[in-house]
C-alpha cells in the first residue's frame, strides 16, 4: 500500500478530510522517528514493536561482481509483530 492509498483509506474510514488524514499520518511518522532516535523503541498497540538494533561489521558478497566486501557496523530498525497481528494474518 502506498502512502496516498493509506491517506485515502484513513480519510474514508475515519470520515475526515484527506488533508487531515495526511497531517495525522505525517505526525505519526515524525513521532515514530523521533521516539526511535531518542528511546530506541516504538510500540504500536496490536500491531507490533519497532526497535533500533546494532548490526555488527560483516563480510558480504557483491552480487553483481562476486567480490567480497566489508559492510560497516550500523544501526537498523527491526519490526516484531504482535501476537494479535500474527493471529489475524493466520
Amino acid at each position: 500500500m502506498r502512502k496516498t492509498e493509506l491517506i485515502n483509506l484513513l480519510a474514508k474510514e475515519a470520515d475526515i478530510s484527506q488533508a487531515l488524514a495526511k497531517e495525522v499520518l505525517e505526525k505519526l511518522f515524525a513521532l515514530t522517528s523521533k521516539t526511535l532516535k531518542k528511546e530506541g523503541r516504538f510500540s504500536l498497540p496490536n500491531i507490533g514493536i519497532l526497535e533500533v538494533v546494532k548490526r555488527a561489521r560483516r563480510k558480504a558478497r557483491n552480487p553483481r561482481t562476486g567480490e567480497t566486501i566489508m559492510v560497516k557496523a550500523h544501526k537498523a530498525v527491526k519490526f516484531k509483530p504482535s501476537k494479535t497481528l500474527k493471529d489475524f494474518v493466520r
